[in-house]
């Protein structure tokens, strides 16, 4: 995307555009986001060092920044496109850094830039990990959350005890992507579609499919997904003092693990 005048690339717009795909398969983002800040500000302050992991193209980042002017941030991520949509939109400002790293990687965290952080905040992200590969990185994230630091994942959750509610809201939101998807919106094979197709991230598109996947054929890894009370139980023995469910929807949940 690029401007009229200028024809540079609108990093702004590619931030935009990302936030509205997503929205179209998580309507209640938004929602998420702020009681995930809420719980940040309530128990290290609103002046924190974050780690955004999997970042993608630094939606939480954006969203910390602008609540908190104060706050630093770390974003992580393997993705190049997604990663230079990151750069390109926080271009010039000194209070988030990008790092590309695998988190399957046993040495990941040597990364980073600090070897503790107050916060470590991910959204819809780590359902792309296999569920041993989660364990092993809430050990290694429990020993970079400060103590009294916290860690808050918000991503799919589902409760497969009630599986007559869970058919019934897949079926619901089904029909509400396809409304949206009727006026409009795009999905995530077409937002890939169109990074590809543009001059200025085509190359960075190329690598990431060679990487990750071709999304443009609905690929999506071989990540897991688990329950919210899995999640619980594993941040507390991978040292978390207290760990809890904070915000739910029907298939969604946010988790907090407070060090």
């Amino acid at each position: 995307m690029t401007t009229g005048t200028t024809g540079r690339t609108d990093w702004q717009e590619w931030q935009e555009s990302w936030d509205r795909q997503q929205e179209w398969y998580l309507p209640d983002r938004e929602e998420r986001f702020r009681v995930m800040l809420d719980m940040v500000e309530a128990l290290v302050g609103p002046e924190p060092r974050v780690l955004d992991l999997a970042c993608g193209t630094g939606s939480i980042s954006d969203r910390l920044l602008k609540r908190f002017p104060e706050a630093r941030s770390t974003g992580v991520d393997l993705d190049p496109a997604l990663l230079t949509i990151a750069r390109g939109h926080f271009a010039g400002d000194d209070r988030v850094e990008f790092v590309t790293a695998d988190l399957t990687d046993p040495e990941w965290a040597r990364r980073l830039p600090y070897d503790s952080y107050d916060a470590v905040l991910t959204a819809t992200a780590l359902h792309w990990l296999r569920t041993d590969a989660l364990a092993v990185l809430y050990r290694q994230l429990g020993g970079l959350v400060r103590e009294g630091g916290v860690l808050l994942n918000a991503d799919h959750m589902p409760d497969e005890t009630t599986p007559r509610v869970n058919a019934a809201e897949r079926a619901w939101d089904r029909a509400r992507r396809e409304r949206a998807w009727a006026a409009g919106e795009q999905d995530w094979g077409q937002w890939w579609a169109s990074v590809a197709a543009d001059g200025e991230l085509a190359e960075a598109a190329a690598q990431r499919f060679a990487l990750l996947g071709d999304p443009t054929r609905g690929d999506h890894a071989d990540g897991q997904v688990q329950s919210a009370a899995w999640h619980v139980r594993t941040l507390r023995e991978a040292g978390f003092a207290e760990a809890r469910l904070v915000w739910a929807s029907p298939a969604d949940g946010l988790v907090l693990g407070l060090r």
